[in-house]
This record gives structure tokens, C-alpha cells and sequence, in this order.
């Protein structure tokens, strides 16, 4: 009989263990991990972690240029997503990735009046104008594995890219027989594709109730095109005395190729470090 006893008083210790498995509460009962039906929401943390170098090492903190987020695969451009996750059980969850966006610099320069004659000289504005658009969008499926303070994940993610750009100049002096020559009035960047399919793998720790810090890898393949952009200059003929317009295909004051693509199958460059908050 007291075999028996001892017997049941032991399934039933395994059996209260088993169900407090992944129930790890706060002193005032709060449930430090995620749980089946959480909303995740994830904030990319390499940024904020440079910021904070910087405050150490003495270094700049200015914000990348415009011109800097033009396109979608670029490397400011990609960083910045809003994340997020949905549980569906314990183990498995649904995420998402999402960039929209556009945005406009404008910058003006004063520069002497070409057709006065007056003293002093009178000043008129050159304008330089640059847009962008830019979308990122992502999905996968992730596994989790472990029910303490800190969880491995692992699963697959794909992403597609894509993006544009065009300055224009606006010039306060006319071109005329008194200011010849020629300039570039407009400049399209070339449209910029990205696909990318990658596996991932990493942890989370749970610093906090339903707060974690995460890191991962990634590996996959990754394909980018961009195609030709496009030119307009005016030129002023002084044989005809009138402004002539043309377009070219190709940017041939960006520095860059006029046409480009890349395939890669490899590690992805950096990891990725992210602040993760769980919500019903």
C-alpha cells in the first residue's frame, strides 16, 4: 500500500512539472514568455546599438542623407522595417515585415543674376530637388525551441524590394546668348529590384515579462537589378539662338553603372539584433 502511495504521490509530482513547463512567472505571477496568440512586435536594435557606440568612441551621430535610402536593397534602406509576429501554438509563429517609404529634400543655392547689371549684384535661386520611394515587404514562418528565459528560433523568410529616385535643378538665370552652356535640368535614378529567400536561425532572451532581446543569422540567396536611369540636359545653340532639350538613358553624374544586377547565395552581412515586445 505505501508503494502505492509513494507511487501516485510521484506521477503526480511529474505531472504538476510537466504542466508548469514554459510557466515562468514574475514575483507578482506575470508570464515571462510568449505564449500561443501573443502579438509580437519587433524593433531593429543596430542602429540604436551604433548610436550608443558612438557616445563612447567620440564618433558623429548625423542621420543618413537622402540619398542614402534610395533604393530598396540599399544598406540604410533594408535596415529600416517595422517587424512583427503573431504566435499560432507555443512553438510556432507567423512574421512580417513592412517598409513603405517616401520622402523629398529640397535645397537652394543663391547665385548672381546673369542678366543684371546692377551694383550691387542682385541674386536669384538655384533649386535642387530629390525624391525617393522605397517598399520593403517580408514574410516567414518561425519555430521555437525551449520553454525557459531563453528560446532558440530558427525558420525561412522571404523578401521582396524595390525602389526610385529623381532629382531635378531649377536654375534662376536662363540660358541665353549672354549665359551660354549647358546643364543637366532633370536626373532619374534607375529603378532598383530586390528578392531574397533566407533561412534564419538565433535566440531570445527574455529580460523581462513578455520582453526578449534576439539576435540571428540569416542565409539564403539574394537577387538585385537595377536598370538604366535616365538624363535630361539643356543646351543653348547659339546658331539658332533657342534651347535645345535631350535625354539620354544612363546618369552620367551619379558615379554609378547604368545598369546592374547580382545574385549571391551566403551569409547575410551582419546579424540582426531586435527588441521584441508580446502582447494578447
Amino acid at each position: 500500500m505505501k508503494k502505492h502511495v509513494l507511487f501516485s504521490a510521484a506521477m503526480v509530482a511529474a505531472m504538476t512539472a510537466s504542466a508548469q513547463t514554459g510557466e515562468i512567472t514574475s514575483n507578482r505571477g506575470e508570464n515571462w514568455l510568449s505564449q500561443s496568440g501573443d502579438w509580437g512586435l519587433t524593433f531593429g536594435a543596430n542602429s540604436l546599438l551604433g548610436y550608443a557606440g558612438n557616445l563612447f568612441n567620440g564618433g558623429t551621430n548625423t542621420a543618413p542623407s537622402l540619398q542614402s535610402f534610395f533604393g530598396s536593397n540599399s544598406n540604410n534602406g533594408s535596415g529600416i522595417v517595422i517587424g512583427g509576429k503573431k504566435l499560432i501554438d507555443a512553438n510556432t509563429a507567423y512574421r512580417g515585415k513592412l517598409r513603405i517609404g517616401f520622402g523629398s529634400q529640397k535645397s537652394t543655392e543663391l547665385v548672381d543674376d546673369a542678366a543684371s547689371t546692377a551694383t550691387p549684384t542682385p541674386t536669384v535661386e538655384d533649386v535642387t530637388k530629390t525624391g525617393f520611394m522605397a517598399v520593403d515587404l517580408g514574410a516567414g514562418i518561425e519555430k521555437r525551441v525551449g520553454s525557459t528565459r531563453v528560446v532558440g528560433i530558427y525558420g525561412a523568410e522571404i523578401g521582396v524590394g524595390f525602389g526610385s529616385g529623381k532629382t531635378t535643378y531649377e536654375y534662376g538665370n536662363n540660358l541665353s546668348a549672354t549665359n551660354p552652356g549647358s546643364r543637366t535640368t532633370e536626373e532619374k535614378q534607375s529603378g532598383t529590384f530586390n528578392l531574397g529567400l533566407n533561412a534564419f536561425a538565433g535566440v531570445e532572451w527574455f529580460c523581462a515579462p513578455k520582453i526578449s532581446l534576439s539576435g540571428e543569422y540569416a542565409w539564403g540567396l539574394n537577387m538585385t537589378s537595377s536598370g538604366l536611369g535616365e538624363s535630361t540636359v539643356e543646351t543653348f545653340n547659339g546658331a539658332t539662338n533657342s534651347i535645345e532639350t535631350t535625354t539620354t538613358e544612363g546618369n552620367p553624374n551619379d558615379g554609378q553603372a547604368d545598369k546592374s544586377s547580382s545574385f549571391t547565395i551566403d551569409t547575410a552581412l551582419r546579424g540582426t539584433l531586435g527588441i521584441n515586445f508580446y502582447f494578447q
